[in-house]
């Protein structure tokens, strides 16, 4: 994708869409980190229907621990690969009580140092929660990113240092949740929807998809 065409492609993706959100349900930081940190190999919708049962009985570091690894994984056993994710989860929570006071940190090496936590989980909670300008290369903005010239790259972090070089600063918060959600449901892996596609006409994608 040529530098000029990238300033126009964001524009239409905010026009289309101007405050985008993550689709997982949370109602604090924690309950962010702990969404995500549930939502690898997994779906969001899945992760929410999970969490809807949680979170009203444990929703902070310390009602976690009360709750035990066994009635934790009663919650979340809908989730692939809950009993590993429940681990991780109550790990994180003594952490977070013991070195954070049951906050959740706002660094991304703090962050990274949680069980269960990577660098895509990190960037999730910086943006979202915190407002920071960063790029958590799942599988959709990796096969968005490639597909449309505008980052390629071998690997996902080879990806996220091109869109931290190419994205305009003014979108850069925003970025991420647009690029989600062009892969989720019009950038798909095996039929992309180029007929329904706000940002084609930038795209390096050949040839345009035209049959519905």
């Amino acid at each position: 994708m040529k530098q000029s065409d990238i300033e126009p492609f964001f524009a239409a993706l905010k026009a289309a869409n101007p405050q985008p959100n993550t689709e997982l349900e949370y109602t604090s930081v924690f309950e962010l980190l702990a969404a995500v940190l549930l939502s690898a190999q997994a779906t969001d919708v899945g992760v929410n229907k999970a969490t809807r049962k949680l979170f009203p009985v444990a929703n902070t570091p310390q009602a976690i621990l009360d709750l035990g690894i066994e009635r934790l994984e009663d919650y979340i056993k809908t989730i692939g690969l809950y009993r590993s994710k429940a681990k991780h989860l109550m790990e994180t929570c003594r952490i977070l009580v013991e070195r954070h006071g049951g906050k959740v940190p706002s660094t991304r090496e703090e962050l990274q140092e949680l069980p269960g936590v990577g660098r895509k989980t990190a960037n999730v909670v910086l943006n979202v929660a915190f407002g920071q300008p960063t790029m958590a290369v799942d599988t959709h903005i990796f096969r968005v990113s490639n597909r449309t010239g505008l980052a390629p790259g071998k690997d996902p972090l080879a990806v996220e240092m091109q869109l931290m070089k190419r994205v305009p600063d003014e979108y850069a918060v925003d970025s991420h949740h647009w690029l989600i959600l062009l892969g989720r449901y019009v950038c798909q892996a095996r039929k992309p929807r180029c007929w329904e596609c706000v940002v084609a006409r930038y795209c390096d994608f050949s040839p345009k998809n035209t049959a519905h």
